[in-house]
């Protein structure tokens, strides 16, 4: 069985007042970075934040947090295009754009939702929504644009699927040629409210599979936001998927609200109950043909 690739979702847009590991500011991303990747990731994914953890767009945020990435580790770099909080296309990739010129900053991999969701968050207590309006868009021409910008720049595009509808959208920018193989492809699943994706449940992940191209390339990864990934991370595992778990996903209370290297630290030691070696960085770059 192939080697397993753990890529770390390390902050997201989460805030410390569920867990107070979560890092913002460039050098709480190095030490996180070198932390992780003793503990065995290959993959860093991030969002540039501010020092009271406010979402930091400009490009000179992101360089910095790639520098200080770099100078702790060997991470694959995978920044975030910053879902709904920038508007416009080009806006939406131009920190990647203007990261790439440089090649100490040049991210490999960044990922583009292959489809739209609504994503307002239910609260099944009070059975309101906290917000009624929040709806994510990524038209086919939109996710056009990102694929053929990153092939002129040289950052490997990432298919972001929040259901089975993404996936084949994923498909289709593969068969255009727009998206190389092999393929790497995050499964979102949504919890905690979020029902723009598939639940993180066994059925969830075998909604998603049930629409995984058969005939091309694909390394597939799961997360879960706003939920634990534990039980679908299992089940990837032992069906020779790859995992990307954070804090920056989920607060992972039962575990006592753990550090990005702890929850690194279970899914090796689950790897290794089924017979999975865990990828290095380089091992990573050599699977994703990076």
């Amino acid at each position: 069985m192939k080697k397993l690739i753990i890529e770390v979702r390390v902050n997201e847009y989460a805030m410390r007042d569920g867990n107070p590991h979560v890092p913002w500011t460039a050098e709480e991303l190095g030490r996180d970075a070198a932390a992780i990747r003793e503990a065995g990731a290959s993959i860093i994914h991030f969002h540039a934040r501010g020092a009271d953890g406010s979402p930091a767009h400009a490009t000179a945020d992101y360089a910095a947090a790639i520098s200080a990435i770099r100078r702790a580790s060997d991470l694959i770099v995978h920044p975030t295009l910053g879902q709904i909080t920038v508007a416009g296309q080009d806006e939406r990739i131009r920190h990647i754009v203007e990261l790439s010129r440089d090649p100490a900053l040049k991210p490999e991999i960044a990922a583009i939702d292959t489809g739209s969701a609504n994503i307002d968050r239910f609260d099944a207590a009070t059975r309101t929504f906290q917000t009624s309006n929040k709806v994510y868009i990524n038209s086919h021409e939109t996710l056009m644009l990102f694929c053929k910008r990153f092939a002129e720049i040289g950052v490997r595009p990432v298919i972001s699927a929040w259901n089975g509808p993404f996936l084949r959208s994923g498909r289709a920018l593969m068969d255009m040629g727009l998206i190389p193989e092999p393929a790497y492809a995050l499964l979102v699943h949504c919890e905690g409210g979020l029902l723009g994706g598939h639940p993180a449940t066994s059925s969830g992940l075998a909604s998603f599979l049930s629409h995984m191209p058969h005939d091309e390339r694909i390394e597939w990864t799961v997360c879960a936001k706003f939920g634990n990934l534990f039980p679908v991370a299992m089940q990837a595992i032992a069906e020779g998927g790859h995992v990307a778990i954070g804090i920056g996903d989920y607060d992972y209370p039962e575990l006592g609200r753990p550090t990005n290297a702890d929850l690194v630290r279970e899914i090796v030691r689950m790897a290794r109950l089924v017979g999975r070696e865990i990828a290095t960085p380089a091992e990573a770059r050599e699977i994703l043909r990076l």
